[in-house]
């Protein structure tokens, strides 16, 4: 999902500078809420520096395969939103992308908003839709089949999509960018498969977990509700 240098130039890249600045608001406003209503701030402090590490860990352990106007990564933005939540999810994708950029990629700098956007944007659906699709006290270890498959395409669906709109934007509507497009939306959509799979194997796993808390790194929803 990273978009290549050159996609989108000029003055029509400071529209990233506003998309990128309102969702990292938004990530910003979830992990202050979560932070007030049940998590102090050392274990709030804990859960972003994992989620740095694990998102980190995504784009440079896992294999990636450049596509034309992106790459196709495998980001687990809706498992990590299940077991971290959305605001420290959010503070991970933009300090572990950021890091990826600075460290070892500085091509990628200048699309940073551009990618923010990206990855952040599909998050935030990922925590409204589940908030009307999953029953208040239904802890995440029973999640069903449907369940996780949606969170998981609205996820990588919306990092498609926006990858589309960034295209579409920077190099308008020709031949090429809709073949360009069409082709990365096809390879990625695999992501949507193994994130599944993944998901519901650790919710599987953890559902043998007997004790009825967790480390409060993670989300306790994972295998409790509050009464």
């Amino acid at each position: 999902m990273h978009i290549e240098p050159g996609v989108v130039n000029g003055a029509k890249i400071g529209l990233s500078y506003l998309t990128g600045a309102a969702a990292i608001a938004i990530g910003i406003k979830h992990l202050i809420q979560r932070m007030f209503n049940d998590t102090s701030v050392l274990v709030t402090t804990v859960k972003c520096l994992i989620t740095t590490i694990f998102v980190f860990s995504f784009f440079e352990v896992l294999p990636q395969y450049p596509l034309g106007v992106s790459e196709v990564h495998f980001i687990f933005g809706a498992t990590l939103f299940l077991f971290f939540g959305a605001g420290a999810t959010a503070f991970g994708l933009v300090a572990g992308l950021s890091l990826q950029g600075l460290l070892l990629a500085p091509s990628d700098l200048p699309q940073l908003y551009i990618n923010i956007s990206t990855l952040l944007f599909p998050l935030f659906a990922v925590s409204y839709i589940s908030k009307k699709i999953i029953p208040v006290n239904t802890v995440y270890t029973d999640l069903k089949y449907r369940h996780v498959i949606s969170l998981t395409g609205v996820y990588q669906g919306g990092i498609i999509l926006w990858v589309a709109f960034w295209c579409f934007y920077g190099q308008g509507f020709s031949q090429e960018t809709f073949y360009n497009v069409g082709v990365f939306s096809l390879a990625y959509s695999t992501v949507i498969g193994i994130e599944c799979l993944l998901d519901v194997g650790l919710l599987s796993t953890l559902k043998r977990y007997k004790k009825r808390s967790l480390p409060s790194v993670f989300n306790q929803r994972l295998i409790s509700v509050k009464d």
